[in-house]
């Protein structure tokens, strides 16, 4: 069973590849490994995929966005893709909206052209993301809320993703699910989200920098209960399977969204006190007002992904705690 993960080198895609590979499946990956953040970081990623299990995993380096990508697509010919590469990132959308156009609405385009022409595929699952809610103040976020009021323009291309999907399955029969990631953290995580930011300052003793005077709230969610989440979705057999299948947030019974998240909105305050805890240290915190695009809460309505079987279960202070040894141990702090 070929299964492909793009963004196979970044913090999600890693992550799901060491479990599938460590059920035993065959995993092609697929990364460019380009400079947002530091490529160390995904290389690093990558040689423990290689390393642990070069006779499952299959590398490719390829840009997503380059339509010869189809084609190392159509070798590989996977039975289910996890497309997860993306321009991630809410700042940097900011000053570099072209990065998000290119790598997240042109590079989907092509997962979805593959996808209209395989008789082999049986699942596409693509990452979204709680940003998608926008502006929206009724709590929790449901699937079944309308999202027409993004903040960024970051959220614009994942919900143009969503749109994206939803059309090809209607006109070519794909079975596609999009995941709502709610803020996502954990070992491997990416240097510009705020757990690491945060982490790296207070070490140093630098000050930390608190948006919105430190009123914000989170559905910080553990790194594996996501890719629990992603794996539930997956093999979900009655959704692949039934031509029958219904599901309230698409009019069409082969497209789905599911919210993947803690169910329990955390102040960011305790968060900065967990960190401050594990390293028995104090941070400097600059309280500074919301920054543009941010919002204030996010928490995630997560009844639809339970009644499949997930269940999360990492609290955020021991995801902390998690992430720290694992921070302390590779900068070797």
């Amino acid at each position: 069973m070929k299964i492909l993960v793009t963004g196979s080198s970044g913090f999600i895609g890693f992550h799901t590849s060491l479990e599938l590979l460590n059920r035993g499946y065959e995993v092609f990956g697929i990364d460019s490994e380009n400079d947002y953040y530091d490529v160390n970081l995904k290389t690093e990623r990558r040689k423990i995929l290689l390393s642990h299990h070069s006779n499952n995993f299959t590398f490719h380096q390829v840009d997503l966005a380059d339509q010869k990508s189809v084609e190392v697509i159509h070798s590989i010919n996977p039975k289910y893709i996890i497309h997860l590469a993306a321009q991630a990132g809410v700042r940097h959308s900011l000053e570099f909206p072209h990065d998000y156009t290119r790598n997240n609405i042109i590079a989907f385009t092509n997962i979805l052209e593959f996808s209209k022409s395989s008789k082999f595929l049986k699942h596409l699952v693509f990452a979204s993301t709680s940003s998608v809610y926008g502006a929206n103040t009724k709590m929790p976020f449901s699937e079944d809320d309308s999202v027409d009021h993004p903040l960024q323009y970051y959220a614009v291309t994942k919900r143009t993703n969503e749109l994206m999907a939803h059309s090809y399955c209607n006109l070519f029969n794909i079975r596609a699910t999009g995941v709502r990631f709610f803020t996502v953290y954990g070992p491997w995580g990416r240097p510009d989200m705020a757990l690491f930011l945060f982490t790296k300052n207070i070490i140093e003793g630098k000050p930390i920098n608190i948006f919105n005077n430190g009123n914000h709230q989170r559905d910080f969610t553990y790194v594996d209960d996501i890719v629990s989440g992603i794996l539930i979705a997956l093999f979900d057999d009655q959704f692949i399977s039934d031509k029958n299948y219904e599901f309230p947030s698409s009019s069409f019974c082969n497209f789905r969204l599911l919210n993947i998240g803690r169910g329990n909105p955390v102040p960011l305050s305790a968060f900065v006190e967990a960190i401050e805890k594990k390293l028995n240290l104090k941070a400097e915190k600059n309280l500074l007002p919301l920054q543009p695009g941010d919002v204030p809460s996010s928490h995630a309505c997560i009844k639809k992904i339970k009644k499949l079987g997930y269940n999360p279960q990492f609290d955020f202070d021991k995801g902390i705690e998690n992430f720290i040894d694992w921070y302390l141990d590779f900068y070797k702090k």
